[in-house]
């Protein structure tokens, strides 16, 4: 059994990790205080796995391997008072006295400091008590301070004392259109470049616009709050984590899923995408079959990040398929796929897709939200799409630097001035990468040919 080690980072991370426990607990029979459920037409074998992200510290009570980091205590403190206060240890909840006020700064070298060996500590002790560690899942927002600063040295750290074991992020990053704060791109750009210089091995990317129109246009919800984002957020760790915590028909390993996304070490950043979404009331009407939910990941209104695949060249996708799926519609819905235009992959890569079945079926934590439907299919995909993210990030960050605007809030906390232009130049060059990876073979050999 391979264990995971959950990292929740910042107040997005923190929220976003109290969904995803909820959801661990559901699929797993975990009551709130840790105990399995147990009683007559309970499946209790369904908690045979759990060890892969639970610990079982006696007979029948579990703790989340996790771990929740923040500056500023206010949101800990509702993990501590809140309905799952009897699952979590004590120690891996760790708070500092003061928050970092949005500023990447005051989290990497202010603060950060005061919380960071405390909680390099915690993370030790939990990487000892497992047997056999794949690797670490990172949960942040890159547009606060602690999100983006304190765990760039986290994951920094991690690097460095664990850089054979997986590092995964769940990213939050600015949307183009809303905005919590007005720094959020020099954050971003900053988190940008610590990530590609030593921190993840692959970010699923997010943003909350893309969520929340979601939420509104096929859920049928008016006001979506962020419990709702946090739920379609949670529904995409289950799927990447189902084949280690549950038997399937044909499982994907967290290290084939790297070797197949990641063609180049700097292009880790992926789109992400969920089928099929039904209204809870629309439910007995509507029954999509194995192909639909397969050409739904595709379309640019499902994806987790506000991007246009369309604009862009696929370089490998992974099929994360839940519940009643039979391997053969799934091959013969990847063949259909592969016919369709809109779906365009570059031509240097001969496979594309990475297929993953479970039998374990979709949970869902608010039923009026989102019905428990027989089968579903999560997408991970890495598209040169991705890039309008990064330039519209860029766009952004000028738009401030130019001017020079709040940078002083930066520098005055130990940063050089120079890191901002170190760090906007990596982004630049990472928006050139996958311009370039997504040029056709035929013209690469014409521009060597001219070069020459």
């Amino acid at each position: 059994m391979k264990e995971i080690i959950c990292i929740h980072v910042g107040q997005c991370g923190i929220q976003v990790g109290n969904a995803q426990w909820e959801l661990f607990c559901l699929e797993h029979c975990i009551q709130p205080d840790g105990q399995i459920v147990r009683g007559e037409g309970i499946k209790n074998e369904i908690s045979e796995d759990s060890s892969s992200i639970f610990q079982e510290i006696k007979l029948g009570k579990y703790v989340p391997r996790s771990i929740f980091i923040d500056t500023d205590p206010m949101v800990v403190d509702e993990v501590r008072n809140g309905r799952y206060k009897s699952l979590f240890h004590p120690d891996n909840l760790i708070t500092c006295k003061e928050d970092a006020s949005n500023i990447f700064t005051r989290g990497f070298y202010a603060f950060g400091k005061q919380v960071l060996d405390i909680s390099l500590d915690r993370i030790r002790k939990l990487a000892d008590s497992c047997n056999n560690l794949q690797g670490f899942f990172i949960f942040n927002s890159t547009g606060g301070g602690t999100g983006s600063g304190l765990c760039s040295q986290i994951m920094s750290r991690l690097s460095v004392d664990y850089n054979k074991k997986i590092r995964l992020g769940i990213t939050v990053f600015p949307s183009p259109q809303i905005s919590t704060t007005v720094v959020e791109p020099y954050n971003s750009v900053l988190f940008t470049h610590q990530s590609l210089c030593d921190g993840l091995d692959l970010n699923i990317v997010i943003d909350n616009q893309a969520i929340y129109d979601i939420c509104y246009n096929y859920l049928d919800i008016e006001n979506p709050s962020y419990s709702n984002l946090n739920q379609l957020t949670a529904q995409i760790v289950s799927s990447l984590t189902t084949s280690i915590r549950f038997n399937g028909t044909l499982n994907t390993n967290l290290n084939e899923m790297f070797t197949n996304l990641i063609p180049y070490p700097r292009l880790l950043f992926m789109l992400s995408s969920n089928a099929p979404y039904v209204p809870y009331e629309n439910y007995c009407c509507q029954q999509p079959s194995t192909y639909q939910i397969s050409n739904s990941v595709f379309d640019s209104n499902n994806m987790m990040a506000k991007c246009d695949p369309r604009k862009g060249k696929y370089m490998a996708c992974c099929m994360l398929y839940k519940g009643d799926i039979v391997p053969q519609e799934v091959y013969k819905s990847i063949a259909q796929l592969k016919t369709k235009r809109t779906i365009e992959f570059v031509d240097w890569c001969p496979t594309g897709f990475k297929i993953g079945i479970s039998r374990q079926p979709q949970f869902t934590l608010i039923q009026k939200d989102l019905p428990q439907i027989e089968r579903s299919v999560c997408m991970i995909s890495n598209s040169t799409a991705i890039s309008q993210l990064f330039e519209n990030m860029s766009y952004k960050f000028d738009q401030l630097y130019t001017k020079r605007a709040f940078a002083h809030w930066f520098v005055g906390e130990g940063m050089d001035e120079c890191e901002f232009s170190e760090s906007i130049e990596d982004v630049a060059a990472l928006i050139k990468d996958y311009e370039e990876a997504g040029v056709e073979t035929s013209q690469e050999d014409n521009f060597v040919e001219e070069y020459e």
